[in-house]
């Protein structure tokens, strides 16, 4: 059977997010795009080999070639459109972050279990081995018991007034688009959900800029987050560490870009592996092995949940 994904959007995401992924696949398709200005729906279908143009977004959640529509729209219209998608009988796979709130986000778990249909938060590193294996390696207990973990992650993003990044009203900042991954990468790792101590943010032009924040976790376990667009290079550092030993990743965030990820135990340092697919492909594999009923969501959900009340907490901290 082929899952057939409609594009809410003619997102910059969408083409390696979904479209280069399911190109490899001969099980999965794209249907149908649906943009605000339909000439750029039809550019961005006509550049793709996108077969069909939805009037509207509207018009594409209703459409019966769609089994699951991604939504790749600002963050500021996430909630509104993966519950009118759910409401529609469609799967969704929603861009991260999730939507502007918690209130939104349970609003949209909500939906979907009325619904009784699939709703999976693109975290898309999550499903990539690397991530994997780290969460594995945490949990077997290799390193002990966990008194610290850090990540961060910074890009480069240049100031644009139509730069998403940089617009309030559509919900830009640096902690939704780059801080959301570390915040979502030591919750995984820790498997909890953090108090925050505290928290800085460096707005500029209307948004945060630059984000830090302080965190704890049960048991005491400390933790630090940070994110950055102002940053020189990009960069995506993690380390975890036990009593017995710890565990570092370079780039967790896109491994198939290069990545360095070492685990010290015991003395005893080694390399764990970091090839395969890119983590779209993973993501994409595991919406497949969703939709066909073989594995449940790792994403979305409580998770969805846990990580958008964390997000407003960092910035009521701050």
């Amino acid at each position: 059977m082929t899952l057939r994904i409609g594009l809410l959007g003619a997102a910059r995401i969408a083409p390696p997010a979904v479209i280069a992924p399911a190109s490899k696949r001969d099980d999965v398709t794209i249907t149908a795009v649906a943009a605000r200005d339909p000439a750029r729906a039809a550019a961005f279908a006509q550049e793709h080999g996108i077969p069909n143009v939805a009037a509207n977004y509207d018009a594409l959640i209703h459409r019966d070639d769609v089994d699951l529509v991604y939504v790749g729209l600002p963050v500021s219209a996430h909630a509104e459109w993966t519950i009118k998608a759910l409401e529609a009988g469609k799967a969704v796979l929603c861009e991260k972050s999730f939507c502007s709130d918690a209130d939104e986000a349970r609003a949209m778990v909500a939906a979907a279990e009325r619904a009784g249909r699939v709703l999976i938060e693109a975290y898309h590193y999550r499903l990539h081995k690397v991530m994997r294996r780290a969460v594995e390696i945490v949990a077997s207990g290799e390193l002990g018991a966990i008194r610290r973990i850090e990540a961060h992650f910074n890009v480069p993003i240049t100031y644009d007034p139509n730069e998403i990044r940089w617009r309030a009203d559509q919900g830009g900042g640096a902690l939704g688009d780059l801080g959301c991954y570390p915040l979502h990468a030591v919750r995984s790792l820790i498997g909890a959900e953090p108090e925050i101590i505290s928290a800085k943010i460096n707005m500029q032009h209307g948004v945060d800029a630059e984000t830090a924040a302080k965190l704890r976790f049960p048991g005491g376990i400390e933790g630090a987050i940070s994110c950055s667009m102002l940053a020189t290079a990009p960069s995506a550092p993690l380390f975890v560490e036990g009593d017995k030993g710890r565990l570092d990743i370079i780039n967790y965030i896109g491994p198939q870009m290069g990545c360095s990820f070492t685990v010290t135990a015991d003395g005893k340092t080694r390399k764990e592996p970091t090839d395969g697919p890119t983590t779209y492909e993973a993501q994409m594999d595991h919406v497949v092995e969703v939709m066909a009923g073989r594995t449940k969501p790792l994403l979305g959900g409580a998770d969805a949940i846990g990580q958008m009340t964390a997000i407003d907490a960092i910035k009521a901290a701050a």
